[in-house]
């Protein structure tokens, strides 16, 4: 009896645009959690947002990034890049751009599991966004 288990391939296409106007390609999934391929291109800033059930791990996997949260009274900004990762808590106010020179690619783990876009909330954020158009 062959284990049964998912395996997917990064999609050439993207899935769809996220909230925040990144590219969003879908890896496994798991009811508790799942992973996704998250792509800023070169120049681009998202809208800012923050999630309504989710908390993320996020992992520069190349490019370079700024982060920028915010909770309460408290923001910081984050320069990161390839090998980089962080978190961004249930509630988090949150922005990013990209800075570098090509594309922005980050692997997100979602916990629980993205539940659709109606997650995500506009929020006033750092910077102006110039993400990619939503359709």
């Amino acid at each position: 009896m062959k284990p049964t288990f998912n395996f997917k391939s990064l999609p050439k296409k993207l899935d769809y645009l996220a909230p925040d106007t990144s590219e969003i390609r879908m890896l496994p999934q798991f009811s508790r959690g799942g992973l996704a391929h998250c792509v800023l291109p070169k120049g681009k800033i998202s809208i800012a947002v923050r999630h309504k059930t989710v908390s993320e791990i996020w992992y520069c996997l190349s490019g370079k990034g700024e982060i920028w949260q915010k909770k309460g009274s408290k923001s910081s900004v984050k320069k990161f890049s390839g090998g980089d990762s962080f978190t961004i808590p249930l509630g988090n106010h949150f922005q990013f751009r990209n800075i570098g020179k090509t594309k922005l690619c980050v692997l997100i783990s979602t916990m629980p599991k993205w539940p659709g876009n109606n997650e995500a909330i506009t929020v006033k954020g750092r910077w102006n966004a110039t993400g990619l158009e939503k359709p």
